[in-house]
């Protein structure tokens, strides 16, 4: 991963997880708890497909990059769901008061990053086929 378009990806990623590695901590915080299917797509898709996707690129950029714009995607359609468009549990405006702030700055920081990773990677794999051709 030695050119700019390399690192941007790992760093999307890396920010990414970061992040929702604060909001997790936020949902433990003000006992907001997913059913089953939401975890497992949380853990399945928001926090393993962007690393799984970064892995992958390491030997196939291409379609490293295209499980990162994916996952991140389909992360991105999920938070501005459940975080801002329905009202429930997990709605930023119906999270404990005492966890709201971080809760909701973590959940528009997610939208941002998921925003900024999907779009940065669809750059990386389309530059990476212009590259190879």
């Amino acid at each position: 991963m030695g050119r700019a378009r390399d690192w941007a990806l790992a760093a999307v990623v890396f920010v990414h997880l970061a992040i929702s590695l604060v909001h997790g901590r936020a949902h433990a915080g003000a006992q907001v708890f997913l059913p089953l299917p939401g975890a497992l797509f949380v853990y399945i898709v928001i926090l393993a497909g962007p690393l799984v996707g970064l892995a992958v690129s390491r030997w196939r950029p291409r379609a490293g990059a295209w499980i990162v714009a994916f996952s991140l995607g389909g992360a991105l359609i999920f938070g501005l769901v459940n975080h801002f468009i329905i009202a429930g549990p997990d709605h930023v405006a119906h999270v404990a008061a005492e966890w709201r702030t971080l809760f909701g700055a973590t959940a528009a920081l997610l939208v941002a990053s998921e925003s900024v990773g999907a779009a940065t990677a669809v750059w990386f794999a389309v530059r990476h086929v212009r590259s190879t051709t």
